[in-house]
Formats: C-alpha cells, sequence, structure tokens
C-alpha cells in the first residue's frame, strides 16, 4: 500500500511561538523532505499575519515560496488596549498585533478533505478540536504537529496521532 495522500496546514503564529518554546528554528527544508517521506504529499499551506512594509516577513516567505510552500496571508489587525489603574490614576495605551486564522485554515481543511486521506496540522491550537472531530467523524485521518507545551490536551485526545517538534529536532532542526 502506498503513503497516504496528504495537505499539509501550518499555523504560522502557532508555530513561531512553538519554534521559541522548543529552542530551536525548524528548518522548512529539512521537514518539507521529512514530510514527503512519511506522505504523498499534495501541497504545503503555511498561513501568516503580516505586517507592512515588513522586509524580514516578505523574504521569509520568498524563502517558503521557493520550497513551493502555497502561502496565504493577511494584514495584521492592531488592536490597542486601554488599561487604567485605579490605584496610580493612570491611564496607559498599550497596542498588539493579531492574525489568527483559524477560520480560514478550517475552511480550506473542509474544502480540500474530499481528494485527501490525511490532514496534517501544525497547531496545538485546541481551537481546532472539534475541527479534528467532525474530519475524524468523516473517516479523515488528523495528524498533529506541534511541542509538548504547546499542544492543547483537547487536541491531543481527539487526534491520538501528534509528533512533538522537539523530538525531531535532529531531522528537521536549522543545522
Amino acid at each position: 500500500m502506498g503513503k497516504a495522500k496528504a495537505k499539509i496546514y501550518i499555523d504560522g503564529a502557532n508555530i513561531f511561538y512553538t519554534q521559541k518554546d522548543i529552542g530551536f528554528i525548524i528548518d522548512w527544508k529539512r521537514m518539507r523532505e521529512y514530510l514527503i517521506r512519511k506522505w504523498d504529499v499534495l501541497e504545503i499551506r503555511y498561513y501568516l499575519g503580516i505586517k507592512q512594509q515588513d522586509e524580514n516577513i516578505l523574504s521569509y516567505l520568498r524563502y517558503l515560496d521557493h520550497l513551493e510552500f502555497t502561502i496565504i496571508t493577511k494584514p495584521l489587525k492592531i488592536i490597542k488596549i486601554d488599561r487604567y489603574h485605579p490605584m496610580h490614576q493612570l491611564r496607559k495605551f498599550t497596542q498588539i498585533y493579531k492574525g489568527n486564522f483559524d477560520v480560514e485554515m478550517t475552511t480550506d481543511i473542509l474544502l480540500d478533505r474530499v481528494n485527501i486521506e490525511e490532514i496534517v496540522l501544525f497547531s496545538g491550537d485546541s481551537d481546532f478540536d472539534y475541527l479534528a472531530k467532525k474530519l475524524r467523524d468523516l473517516g479523515k485521518k488528523v495528524t498533529v504537529f506541534s511541542s509538548r507545551k504547546m499542544l492543547s490536551w483537547e487536541l491531543k485526545l481527539t487526534t491520538k496521532r501528534y509528533n512533538f517538534l522537539e523530538d525531531l529536532k535532529d531531522q528537521i532542526g536549522r543545522k
């Protein structure tokens, strides 16, 4: 029996923080080779929110494009947070950047599911638990890549097929 037909879905923001957690950077060329050895990979999709004019991110996306990843981006939202400290009677305004792709990834996975046997998800986010349950009910296999710390217990119980990135450091880590 041949390798399962699979599509790979990477939650760029989640994997960014996962790499900080595991203490090494994923070499996406090596990761691509690893995935191709395990599955008949039809496509690798990388989802990422980007700041305008961020040359570092644009360079990174060109690298992923060179590796034949499909790149899905949208501008990061700037969310202003008003924090009032009653003890000091001070207001402090801060801003954070947000670029959540859970809905886009879920939609794409559901639309793609007919033509593939396995979904490979790079995210430990519990928001994908419901999706994983529905895919399982439809007879699809779901494999998750995350770190021990970042993999939600809900997703771990639902998928039962997961790979801890820290265990793959020698095979996928940047040298």
